[in-house]
């Protein structure tokens, strides 16, 4: 049975970073202003206390949940009527970029989407770390490509909580963020990733979309019951749309848990369950991990060396680090990433 939500009241003593004081102790905070509001010194809030009070790593803070002193008073008014984060107590509309006026489809008589066949290239990422490395490695070997990200289930589900996003976009690394539910608040809404799809494909005129969650990857320990399965529903959507899909491997060199070293058990798990084949891109000079993945893609996927620019991406100045280790520690992690971006330039 899940556990009741652990709310505590708090009062806000610092914006930047959002701090807020609970029981006599000031606590991290994280607040979602699109659906809230901002948040000024002196606020009473309800906070959300799991994250901190369990330890999560990637979740040391506390979420608010509402602004006593000034949310209440908000509109809240929309002309949207379709719901994210529906029967929850933070549901609100969005417009879905599924509408005709981004995507110029209708249902077929049988209430089938017609597929969205196309050149787009999609790269499912295992986990939210690979984001800035696989977009960099991607313009870099082919100027002027439009690359978008999907974010997916598996992570954290606010879009506007990577830091790494932001960045990127800012850059112009990223031509464009699509929070597909359950995930919300990208700059577009998708209903699901499949419909997330199909509207970078042929409404917003993507050249390659990574697809992924966001920060802070869920797991349990167990060979299914993680965040890292996101990968096979994003799979399995791309292929029935007909777009050619490959398939970011998660590695490591210095992951302290045996079932991360050299090829994750989750990017193993995703390739064995596969209903078709996709192509994994793998950084040159690593046998051992080919010979990995070459154990799980059997007759069905394949693998290809690609190049990746370590040097580089270190120079670029982007985030370069992973669970606590540096690019120096555990260049295997970002060399994956990095190798896959590079090959998105090879799809034809």
């Amino acid at each position: 049975m899940s556990g009741r939500l652990k709310l505590r009241r708090g009062v806000v003593v610092g914006e930047a970073p959002l701090t807020v004081e609970v029981g006599g102790e000031l606590r991290p905070a994280w607040a979602d202003t699109a659906l809230l509001g901002e948040m000024r010194e002196g606020d009473e809030v309800i906070v959300n206390v799991a994250a901190i009070d369990l330890g999560l790593g990637s979740g040391g803070f506390d979420l608010v949940h509402v602004n006593l002193t000034r949310g209440l008073d908000a509109s809240g008014d929309s002309r949207e009527h379709v719901i994210k984060l529906n029967y929850t107590s933070l549901q609100h509309p969005v417009a879905p970029v599924e509408l005709p006026v981004f995507v110029n489809r209708d249902i077929d008589g049988k209430g089938t989407p017609e597929r969205a066949e196309g050149s787009m290239q999609v790269l499912v990422l295992p986990l939210h770390g690979h984001l800035a490395p696989a977009a960099w490695a991607a313009i870099r070997v082919a100027t002027g490509l439009k690359v978008g990200y999907v974010q997916t289930a598996g992570g954290a589900l606010p879009g506007s909580l990577s830091r790494d996003v932001a960045e990127l976009r800012e850059r112009g690394l990223l031509c464009g963020h699509i929070a597909a539910a359950p995930a919300y608040g990208g700059e577009h809404e998708a209903l699901s990733v499949a419909g997330a799809l199909d509207a970078a494909a042929n409404g917003l005129g993507w050249d390659a979309a990574l697809v992924g969650p966001g920060p802070g990857i869920i797991g349990s320990e167990t060979r299914l019951g993680h965040g890292g399965m996101a990968a096979l529903d994003s799979a399995h959507a791309a292929l029935a749309l007909g777009l050619p899909t490959l398939l970011s491997p998660r590695l490591s060199a210095a992951d302290p848990r045996e079932r991360h070293r050299g090829v994750s058990h989750h990017t193993l798990t995703v390739m064995r369950m596969l209903l078709g084949g996709v192509a994994v891109p793998l950084p040159e000079g690593n046998p051992d991990v080919a010979a990995q993945l070459f154990g799980a893609a059997g007759d069905r996927h394949s693998l290809r060396e690609a190049p990746a620019d370590l040097a580089g991406y270190v120079a670029s100045g982007l985030p370069a680090r992973t669970m606590g280790r540096g690019i120096d520690e555990d260049p295997l992690f970002f060399a994956a990433p990095l190798a896959a971006g590079a090959a998105l330039r090879r799809e034809e």
